[in-house]
């Protein structure tokens, strides 16, 4: 290979990384965006208890939630209007308010809807039953791992739900919208996704509602 050959190779490799770069939005990890959503439920189940120890115990979870979207260069507020938890870059924002000027990419934005027919108050319980299914899943199916974690992580944060409890309507959601924008799949995972929702229902012993029954 000559050396204007090896200079090709070279740009060809750094544009495959922009475009890579590029394709990761939002700048904030999956899992930092469902440990964020995570301690927005704390703090607001801790609220309830209507104690001086809750108030502190709440005022601790939002601090942690601060601390983790800052190490990524991002704030986070609620948006009062439509119980949603927002999750901005640091550049968007001035005094806790959106410049729109500074906005060149609204997809690096995260918004993560609060209300659901789901039970915050039993958020751990469910996230340790969602958990048990993964595991089941992961052990019976190493490949559909990740997919069923992307899948518990919807049901639990996003809907303080089972798994089993999803809807159809829920479970399009996650195929179209969450799945998608948040947990990032490689093609062979992105592949599998479907399947990887029908064995979560196996596991709980329960059919899958439409979106992913068995065609």
């Amino acid at each position: 290979m000559t050396d204007s050959d090896h200079e090709a190779a070279d740009r060809t490799e750094a544009l495959d990384a922009d475009d890579t770069e590029e394709e990761r939005v939002p700048d904030i990890p999956a899992d930092a965006v469902d440990e964020a959503e995570r301690l927005t439920r704390l703090a607001r189940a801790a609220e309830r208890r209507d104690d001086d120890a809750a108030v502190e115990e709440a005022a601790a979870y939002r601090e942690r939630r601060a601390a983790l979207v800052a190490d990524h260069e991002y704030e986070s507020r609620i948006r009062d209007e439509d119980d949603t938890l927002v999750l901005y870059p640091e550049e968007w924002m001035a005094d806790g308010v959106v410049q729109l000027d500074r906005v060149e990419n609204t997809d690096r934005g995260v918004e993560v809807t609060l209300s659901g027919p789901g039970d915050p108050e039993r958020w751990q319980e469910i996230a340790d039953h969602n958990d048990e299914l993964v595991a089941a899943v992961a052990a019976d199916a190493p490949e559909h791992e990740a997919n069923a974690e992307s899948v518990a992580a919807f049901a639990s944060n996003h809907y303080a739900k089972p798994i089993e409890k999803l809807t159809a309507e829920e479970v399009r959601e996650f195929l179209d919208e969450y799945y998608p924008r948040n947990a990032w799949p490689s093609e062979a995972q992105a592949s599998l996704i479907e399947a990887s929702v029908r064995k979560l229902f196996a596991a709980a012993d329960t059919e899958p509602p439409a979106p992913v029954e068995k065609r």
